[in-house]
């Protein structure tokens, strides 16, 4: 099974006041990249959250964004003493310096300083921890069921192309014994000509040209890539998170037409090789997008 990288995922639940909404989006990467935005209390969970997501998405661009709204919590602002007696001997001092009234309402020019009133950050406690980690949860299973209905859809197009690739191969065998003829008859041609009236040897002549034939033999290549596009076929069957692998199987695929192209030395050949590196193409283009 294959699974693609893009996905998205999205859970909202409200219970006794409670409200929580989670958004997860990912995209193509060779590497984890979490980019998480939460409300500042989860700091201390992120570490929780960014190894379950790692563990279940495994790499890419990943966006989450958490919401959390509690009805019932109301944010009272505390006065920092410490701060408002230093605010209170700095006024007073002012005070005297410019011989201001002692009767000055001290107090109530402290309540106008926004820097004296701190608000404490909310606590985090099991049950709101566990209600947001169900949602985390219950978004990131979506994000991966999403992956799996586009890795299904990548792994029909993958593997069109590969089936397409093997089916050019097969056309190649029709070309083949023509082509060594052609290629037999021009290097014949072409070797009379420059040779004309020097007195070579036939069998010497007989022996370069079937050193030369061999050194042009693409056997062992049709072998090897029908047998690479069979392993890349085997792998999407079989194993997840594979995407990998099969870019290094691609990169193999690569070389064999890459070679039967330096090979060829014949135009019927080459156009087969043409419309092969066309299909494989676009399956490395698919597989940036392949976990």
């Amino acid at each position: 099974m294959i699974k693609s990288m893009t996905g998205y995922g999205k859970s909202v639940e409200e219970s006794q006041g409670k409200s929580v909404s989670v958004e997860i989006r990912t995209l193509n990467g060779k590497q984890t990249d979490i980019n998480l935005r939460t409300p500042s209390f989860l700091k201390e969970k992120e570490p929780e959250i960014r190894s379950f997501l790692t563990g279940l998405l495994v790499r890419g661009k990943i966006d989450v964004f958490v919401l959390y709204n509690d009805q019932n919590y109301k944010e009272i602002p505390e006065i920092d003493k410490e701060a408002a007696k230093q605010f209170y001997l700095q006024i007073r001092n002012l005070g005297k310096e410019l011989n201001i009234d002692g009767n000055t309402d001290y107090l109530s020019l402290l309540m106008k300083v926004p820097e004296i009133f701190v608000t404490k950050e909310k606590e985090i406690d099991d049950e709101v921890w566990k209600f947001i980690l169900s949602n985390i949860e219950n978004a990131a299973q979506k994000v991966d069921a999403f992956r799996k209905h586009e890795g299904e859809v990548l792994k029909g197009d993958l593997k069109k192309r590969i089936l397409k690739i093997v089916e050019l191969l097969r056309r190649v065998d029709g070309y083949e014994k023509e082509r060594i003829v052609r290629i037999k008859e021009r290097i014949q041609k072409h070797i009379s000509e420059f040779l004309e009236g020097t007195g070579v040897n036939p069998e010497r002549l007989e022996q370069e040209m079937i050193y030369y034939m061999e050194k042009l033999d693409i056997t062992e290549e049709k072998i090897r890539l029908k047998k690479h596009c069979d392993y890349f076929l085997e792998i999407m069957e079989s194993e997840e998170n594979s995407g990998k692998k099969l870019n290094f199987v691609a990169q193999e695929i690569g070389r064999e037409i890459n070679t039967l192209g330096s090979k060829a030395n014949d135009a019927d050949l080459q156009r087969i090789v043409v419309l092969m590196k066309d299909e494989l193409e676009k399956i490395k283009e698919q597989l940036y997008n392949i976990l």
